[in-house]
């Protein structure tokens, strides 16, 4: 359906009004006082969301008008609607600061302004939603900390502050939302190290915390998150999310709950990598474009679900371990970019890896899909200086690449 909608448009006491996804356009619709719910997601609407929503529907629940192109602040009268239960009002053009609207919301358990303009800080007063499960203010350009307020906000599911323009550091009392599903706070300007409270989030099954100034180790306790071993009900979730997976970026709603991340790609992350081999769910492990050193550990073959591994641009060293050829789930992998040395897998999963790229810069690997054959290899022949002659266009550096191949051998033996 298209047009506009009449405002002459009456419904009985606490009336549920859906006109989600058609072509409905301006003006926004001015509706009697005693609607209990009010969808007018992925329309055609534009302009601002009039002043007197709260008022002239005192009495709302739900109140979705996300997918739309409304701009402006929103509505201070909003903040009269005391039984609200949910706003969502993502994917607009809304603009502002957040208002001070969430006194006497006991009720309100979803608030979703994602993809908007937002700017200034998260209210503190947010921290006094008791109730609030879903808080996805992600796609915005907020600014300052985290507020401290918002630990009151222990029933939290879903938590989804990602790319704004927040900074400071991760604060510990994350680790108190033992209800936590989906913890998001990627593309921001957090720093210092990721709090091993985190690692008691037994329900948590989305972590992402890519693209910040996140530095120090990853926590050992890292393996100790249960929920990447569990399943989780559908019946948690609302919304959706946009999640890095097999190397680019791919939104879930309905199968969200399938979903089992762990993302800190592109931080200043060091040290070794910690046991992950409990996370037997864990589909995506991204941990590129750190500074990650020490071996890959060996219990990274256990995870028999794990879709796609990114350890690109780090300073791993050692053999790729022999038991990943059983991650028969394994589709997306990238070992680029590190001090890796030995031979390249070739049987099982690994047959299919037969792009290059995904070894490259690992001066002392060797087999196929690289040029750079192993010793004993079938055709393998070497001149004096130890080159592969099939690669004579690259002769000093792979010179350099099979001596770094030979010392890592003997220093093995």
């Amino acid at each position: 359906m298209s047009g506009r909608v009449p405002n002459s448009l009456k419904f009985p006491e606490n009336a549920v009004v859906d006109l989600s996804s058609n072509r409905f356009h301006d003006p926004f619709p001015h509706f009697s006082s005693n609607l209990s719910s009010l969808y007018l997601r992925d329309n055609l609407f534009s302009g601002p969301i009039p002043r007197d929503v709260g008022k002239t529907m005192l009495w709302l629940t739900n109140f979705d008008v996300s997918w739309n192109s409304l701009n402006g602040t929103i509505p201070l009268s909003i903040g009269k609607i005391t039984g609200l239960a949910s706003l969502v009002l993502s994917n607009n053009h809304l603009s502002g600061e957040i208002p001070l609207i969430w006194n006497d919301k006991p009720d309100l358990y979803i608030v979703d302004m994602e993809n908007n303009s937002l700017s200034g800080e998260i209210p503190s007063s947010m921290g006094i939603l008791n109730s609030l499960m879903f808080l996805i203010l992600s796609g915005n350009k907020l600014s300052g900390e985290i507020p401290s307020s918002l630990q009151n906000c222990k029933d939290m599911d879903s938590f989804d502050l990602g790319d704004n323009r927040l900074s400071g550091n991760l604060p510990s009392w994350i680790g108190e939302m033992q209800s936590l599903l989906i913890l998001r706070l990627r593309s921001n300007l957090f720093d210092g190290n990721i709090p091993s409270q985190m690692c008691i989030l037994s329900h948590l099954h989305i972590l992402d915390l890519a693209h910040n100034n996140l530095s120090e180790s990853v926590p050992f306790c890292l393996g100790n998150l249960s929920g990447m071993a569990t399943e989780i009900s559908n019946e948690r979730y609302e919304g959706q999310l946009s999640v890095v997976m097999k190397g680019r970026e791919l939104i879930y709603q309905n199968t969200l709950y399938l979903v089992n991340s762990i993302d800190l790609s592109d931080n200043n992350i060091s040290g070794k990598l910690s046991e992950i081999r409990n996370l037997s769910r864990l589909g995506t492990l991204n941990l590129s474009r750190n500074h990650l050193t020490g071996n890959i550990p060996e219990d990274v073959g256990s995870l028999s679900q794990l879709e796609t591994l990114d350890l690109s641009r780090n300073q791993l060293s050692g053999l790729i371990p022999p038991n990943m050829v059983s991650m028969t789930s394994l589709n997306h992998l990238n070992l680029s970019y590190n001090r890796l040395s030995g031979k390249i897998p070739t049987s099982n999963q690994f047959q299919t890896f037969n792009d290059p790229s995904i070894y490259r810069n690992n001066l002392a690997l060797c087999g196929e899909p690289l040029a750079m054959k192993c010793p004993g290899d079938d055709g393998a022949t070497t001149d004096s200086s130890g080159v592969d002659n099939e690669d004579h266009d690259d002769e000093h550096e792979d010179a350099f690449e099979m001596k770094w191949f030979y010392m890592s051998m003997m220093s093995r033996t």
